[in-house]
């Protein structure tokens, strides 16, 4: 597949010191602008129309420009206000616009196979630590076979021995390993040095510890001490997308400057030892997984980024008591802690997803599919024509890639009958369950990383990530690929990619 291989490491890393070497002489020049915003085009052009009207002289523009000179003089009263608003209208519309998100790169986390946990593995661990009951291994069974999720999903080591140690320090390590070893080659193939970062996001749901997960990685990396980090603890399997949305604010805030992301969740931290069916369920989904998402706003480097960021929509259902419950991390009868998920936690996806899109809609589909929508809504809703189905958008025509969260089978199913869906645009999220599991926030970038392996993405196409999570949340972020993105020796997919997709 040498044919179809991508930028190396190398030529990346020169391309981006080759802009950043020629570009110093321009920076020198707009560090006035990023440093004080619009008002520095204000001052300058101030100063330029003082300069001239104080210095010039007129009998020298008279003799070199003399119709000018008295067009000028007769019609001044008219031209300064016009310039003058020109000017201002200028500096406000440049002033006032956002700046652009780029994504250089990202990287997804492929543990060593010694981690590598089947099917059968699980349930013979899970047999040999003598927690559970007959019946509640029956329970796993049914669910892992149901479940979607494939013989090569990853284990965290405190729980592949017998017995299993999921204690706060194995906790830690597993943490530690997935993003480090995620940032690593993150930074080996963009060459960006981590003290050139300035906002820093980690997002891990149950894993909290202190210092934070963003400490952790300040600490390893020794990233200067003005980064703006930030941990986001307790949101989700969505908490991705908010990351992301957090780091495009903080971005718009500071000029030329990097951002990173980084999306995880602990599988040692979460492990349920009990017998609550309603808790035994993650047990069986949820796989380690990391995701390092590398986003830049300096406009120079849309010649060498992937993506650009078009939008994020978050919305949030938390308000209603049965979507609040819905995933929910608590104790069962004999105290034991785990993460709830509760039999309506389809029916509140639905809903959440039909929120979500009916904000997201009107910013990316076509005229053609907004009017039909709109037109069958009054209907049904405003006139009670029952006879008049609400139309169903075709997202199809607004996106060319779906990344949708691998939150397990029946998520997929819901949300590929919601959005009609092929088999084609699935293939990436169903697949990704199948390999790697449930790997909570970061699965999404899994996906879109099959996608690249997969060289599907072309120059123009629109990605869509759609993410659910506890709270309970659906969010979604639109990108544009800015080039056709070839293949990567450093996907995860690397080993495994001419296998897919598989019959599961």
């Amino acid at each position: 597949m040498s044919f179809l291989q991508s930028l190396s490491t190398v030529e990346l890393s020169s391309r981006i010191k080759q802009l950043s070497i020629s570009s110093v002489i321009f920076d020198s020049i707009k560090q006035g602008y990023d440093r004080y915003g619009s008002n520095f085009v204000l001052y300058i052009t101030t100063l330029l129309v003082s300069l001239l009207l104080t210095c010039a002289k007129p009998n020298t523009l008279k003799s070199v420009f003399p119709d000018a000179w008295e067009y000028l003089q007769l019609h001044m009263i008219w031209i300064f206000p016009a310039v003058l608003f020109a000017l201002s209208i200028s500096v406000a519309y440049f002033g006032s616009r956002s700046q652009p998100i780029y994504l250089l790169d990202f990287s997804c986390y492929k543990p060593d196979d010694n981690f590598k946990v089947s099917r059968e593995e699980f349930l013979y661990y899970s047999q040999q630590s003598e927690k559970f009951n007959a019946a509640s291994m029956a329970f796993q069974r049914k669910i892992l076979e149901r479940s979607g999720l494939g013989d090569e999903t990853y284990g965290p080591a405190a729980l592949l021995k017998v017995p299993p140690n999921p204690c706060l320090a194995e906790s830690r390590k597993e943490t530690s390993m997935m993003m480090f070893g995620a940032l690593d080659e993150l930074f080996e193939k963009t060459g960006v040095k981590p003290k050139d970062i300035g906002t820093l996001v980690v997002n891990s749901s149950v894993f909290c510890p202190t210092p934070s997960l963003s400490a952790i990685v300040v600490n390893r990396y020794k990233m200067r001490s003005n980064i703006r980090s930030f941990n986001l603890g307790g949101m989700g399997c969505s908490a991705g997308i908010i990351a992301i949305d957090l780091a495009k604010d903080m971005l718009q805030a500071h000029p030329n400057s990097y951002a990173l992301v980084v999306s995880t969740e602990n599988i040692t931290y979460n492990w349920y030892i009990g017998n609550n069916r309603a808790m035994l369920v993650t047990n069986c989904l949820f796989r380690m997984g990391c995701a390092a998402i590398l986003l830049s706003n300096i406009r120079r480097h849309r010649k060498i980024a992937k993506y650009k960021l078009q939008h994020v929509v978050r919305t949030h259902v938390g308000a209603d008591d049965k979507s609040y419950r819905c995933a929910i991390q608590d104790e069962d009868e004999e105290r034991i802690k785990g993460v709830a998920l509760s039999k309506d936690l389809m029916k509140v996806a639905a809903v959440a997803l039909r929120t979500n899109i009916t904000t997201l809609g009107p910013l990316v589909l076509p005229l053609s599919e907004q009017i039909r929508y709109l037109a069958t809504f009054i209907a049904n809703k405003v006139l009670r024509m029952k006879t008049v189905k609400v139309y169903i958008p075709d997202f199809k025509l607004a996106f060319e890639h779906f990344c949708i969260h691998a939150g397990g089978r029946g998520v997929l199913d819901e949300i590929e009958s919601n959005l009609m869906l092929t088999p084609w645009h699935m293939e990436p999220s169903r697949m990704t369950l199948y390999r790697f599991g449930n790997t909570s926030s970061s699965s999404l970038w899994y996906e879109l990383a099959y996608s690249e392996a997969k060289t599907r993405i072309r120059k123009g196409d629109r990605i869509w990530q759609i993410a659910v999570g506890s709270g309970f949340k659906c969010n979604s972020a639109v990108w544009k690929a800015l080039r056709t993105v070839k293949y990567s020796e450093k996907s995860p997919w690397v080993d495994c990619i001419l296998k897919f997709p598989a019959l599961m």
